[in-house]
């Protein structure tokens, strides 16, 4: 008994372990899975670009996902020459791996950062030095008929807002990492996208946002999965979380209701630290599970919907983008489900699965939730 119990401490302690490398970390740093971008088109023939990105990353050649704390210590300890060293090479990056096209041609700009030394960086919760604000700015060559974007895979998935007040045009789009924005003609009214487009925009959106970008939605799904090796336990829940998430993500999309992310957060990670005890001490599905997960749902809905307004939604079709958002969320839903299904079906009926698999996965779970619990409440 001690021998197995010993086992399965081991083996939750490494599993734990590996989801805190994979995952954990990100929960330090600033919370940027891609590159936000606004182009304004100014009547006197300037244009202006504001990326929103980790600076101090970029500055020291640091992964995004690196403690911010430590980031930040490292600017500071820098000599000022070495410190202004660090800002020229910081800006001769953008000036490299940024474009704005006018006719298919870079223009020239230069590089700002305005956070640095205002409090916007110096009284931020997340410590930064830089802040998060790239401002370019540059002159619109006389005669242009078309403006284009681009930044290489240095700056991920950039989420690219055009606006040319001048026509009262607003245009957003999605770039992948390192691709191009299709040109923007300056010289006829913009056209608004189509419904095809738009559906098929918003699915990929909610699909990646479970995977791969959302390991806290992921976790809590594999959570749901290993409670029972049968097929009808598992139903109840996703049912449940699926009724639920979508409720409070279409209320919040709305408008209709709204609550911190600093509350929020936390209870994710909790929820997922509930689902996998739960786990731990019961192989079969209680009375009480499915309105307790369907209440979590509530909780993982506002999560979805935080993104979803970072995104935004397009004025002219905001009920289907909303639609084909929560269908994506339900497809990577179910592609977690698959995948673990294909990894673990074929030992579901063995007599040694909770106790070699279930339990030591559960335990890690709850492990790496709390840990997420405990950083978010700090953070």
């Amino acid at each position: 008994m001690v021998s197995r119990l010993r086992t399965m401490l081991f083996r939750a302690a490494a599993l734990a372990g590996l989801l805190w490398l994979t995952g954990a970390s990100g929960a330090l740093a600033h919370p940027l899975s891609f590159t936000e971008v606004t182009l304004t088109l100014g009547a006197d023939g300037a244009f202006e670009a504001e990326l929103i990105y980790d600076l101090d990353a970029l500055a020291l050649g640091a992964p995004i996902d690196t403690d911010d704390a430590e980031l930040a210590a490292a600017l500071e300890s820098l000599p000022p020459e070495a410190f202004e060293t660090r800002l020229a090479r910081l800006r001769r990056l953008f000036e490299r791996r940024v474009r704005v096209r006018f006719d298919g041609d870079p223009v020239p700009f230069d590089v700002a950062f305005p956070d640095h030394g205002t409090p916007r960086a110096t009284e931020a919760e997340i410590p930064t030095v830089l802040g998060l604000t790239a401002r370019l700015t540059g002159a619109i060559p006389e005669g242009a008929a078309t403006v284009g974007f681009f930044a290489s895979r240095a700056f991920g998935e950039v989420h690219l807002t055009i606006l040319d007040p001048a026509r009262g045009i607003e245009t957003r789009s999605v770039l992948e990492a390192g691709a191009r924005s299709d040109p923007l003609d300056l010289t006829a009214p913009v056209a608004a996208p189509g419904r095809a487009e738009v559906a098929g925009s918003y699915l990929r959106l909610g699909f990646i946002h479970i995977v791969p970008e959302g390991l806290d939605h992921i976790l809590f799904v594999l959570g749901l999965f290993l409670l029972s090796a049968q097929l009808r336990p598992l139903v109840w829940q996703v049912t449940a979380f699926t009724v639920a998430h979508a409720v409070t993500l279409t209320l919040a999309a709305l408008d209709v209701v709204a609550l911190s992310p600093r509350l929020v957060e936390p209870l994710i990670a909790l929820s997922i630290v509930y689902v996998a005890v739960e786990n731990v001490l019961t192989d079969r599905m209680t009375r009480w599970r499915p309105p307790v997960v369907f209440g979590f749902g509530l909780l993982h809905g506002l999560g979805f919907a935080g993104v979803l307004g970072e995104l935004g939604l397009p004025e002219q079709e905001r009920l289907l983008a909303l639609v084909s958002f929560n269908a994506g969320i339900e497809l990577g839903q179910l592609a977690v489900i698959a995948g673990a299904a294909l990894a673990c079906g074929w030992f579901r009926s063995e007599p040694w699965y909770r106790t070699r698999l279930v339990v030591p996965a559960s335990a890690g779970i709850a492990l790496v939730g709390l840990l997420w619990a405990v950083e978010r409440v700090l953070s």
